[in-house]
């Protein structure tokens, strides 16, 4: 499966590398080197990873371009994703004397590759970085584009950077082994992907998902239905990729990969508050549906494009229900950090691969949608 390369200005600043196995690494690494042998690499993981970690460990020691210095593994969780995190990270790299030439390989998912990225880009006033993603949501998502970030009182990503990996592996095949739940939580970004670029593979991507759910082993469906997996992580990577060489800064098109994100970042916000237990994939399913629901209220979108949405999420094994009612999510709207001059940049659909930016405050958006959405069935 070919690479994918990310611009800016014509030049390629970024590549997102497919390979089934993950020793294949090696050899990128390898290319990073620049004449600099060995190449000095800091492995920062995501402790549930720690087998894939040996594994790179073990084909980089048959290199001699390569000396890994070091393995940090992580507690990768919502509640670890701070400031606090980032400069353990940075402490630890100190302690290793490492130094500019340093080169930080970050395997887990989009919260360790966020807080990993966050670290290399300010350590020693930065070093080169790159991912290995071993879930559905940074594989298609969270470690393409150069947003690194961590939380601060609640509100999400609201401390970060935007600097861009050297490259990002993609080896679909250790998404076997993801727990299912974990795995749902991507493909709530997958979904997302093909609404805003679609060219058919939004109803691909359904089919299969829908598939997955009825599957009576969904291990043995990961495994047998692996390249029609990777053929979705490459579409979703190549419109995301796509989309960040036209605006690296985000400051036009690159909002449109927001759709869903201020509502669900919201009720992240409200369900840490209130010790729910809601996957950031899972927020952004809800947070489509509400966004679809706006569409048409603001018409922006015609009747009957929400239904949709709620036939294919549940059809996907997706949730849809908001469990907050809507007037509770509009401060943390508010403080989103995509919010200019009180208003926000609500992205609407008025199609599957057709968005739209529409400025307007928090509280429209919830005068729109209406104040009685608590465990409303919409």
């Amino acid at each position: 499966m070919e690479d994918i390369s990310i611009y800016d200005g014509g030049l390629e600043i970024s590549r997102i590398i497919f390979s089934r196995i993950v020793g294949n690494v090696v050899p990128a690494l390898e290319r990073c080197a620049d004449g600099q042998e060995p190449l000095p690499v800091y492995i920062i993981h995501d402790m549930n990873v720690s087998g894939y970690v040996d594994l790179i460990d073990s084909a980089a020691s048959a290199s001699g371009r390569l000396e890994i210095c070091g393995k940090y593994g992580i507690v990768a969780s919502e509640e670890n994703k701070t400031m606090s995190t980032v400069l353990d990270i940075s402490g630890w790299l100190l302690e290793k004397e490492a130094g500019r030439n340093a080169f930080i390989l970050a395997a887990g998912g989009g919260i360790t590759t966020d807080m990993a990225g966050f670290a290399a880009s300010i350590y020693k006033r930065g070093v080169r970085f790159a991912y290995v993603p071993t879930t559905l949501l940074a594989q298609t998502d969270a470690a393409i584009g150069g947003k690194t970030g961590v939380n601060q009182e609640s509100y999400k990503n609201m401390l970060g950077t935007i600097r861009q990996p050297e490259f990002t592996f993609i080896c679909a095949s250790v998404l076997e082994t993801l727990p299912f739940r974990d795995f749902m939580s991507g493909a709530a970004e997958l979904l997302k992907t093909f609404l805003i670029e679609d060219d058919g593979w939004y109803g691909r991507a359904v089919t299969y998902l829908s598939g997955l759910r009825q599957a009576d082993d969904r291990k043995e469906y990961l495994k047998a239905g692996g390249a029609a997996l990777q053929e979705l992580i490459h579409a979703a990577a190549s419109v995301k990729a796509g989309v960040v060489s036209r605006d690296q800064f985000e400051t036009g098109e690159r909002r449109k990969l927001n759709l869903g994100h201020t509502f669900a970042h919201a009720i992240e916000k409200n369900a840490r508050l209130h010790g729910d237990d809601i996957t950031h994939g899972e927020a952004v399913s809800i947070g489509m549906v509400m966004a679809a629901d706006l569409s048409e209220k603001a018409g922006v979108a015609e009747p009957g494009l929400k239904t949709r949405l709620l036939a294919d999420f549940r059809s996907a094994g997706l949730p849809v229900d908001c469990p907050y009612p809507v007037d509770s999510l509009v401060d943390a709207m508010s403080r989103d950090k995509k919010a200019e001059n009180g208003l926000i940049h609500f992205v609407l659909l008025s199609a599957p691969g057709s968005v739209e930016i529409c400025d307007m405050t928090a509280d429209r958006a919830a005068r729109l949608l209406g104040t009685d959405t608590k465990n409303r069935k919409i």
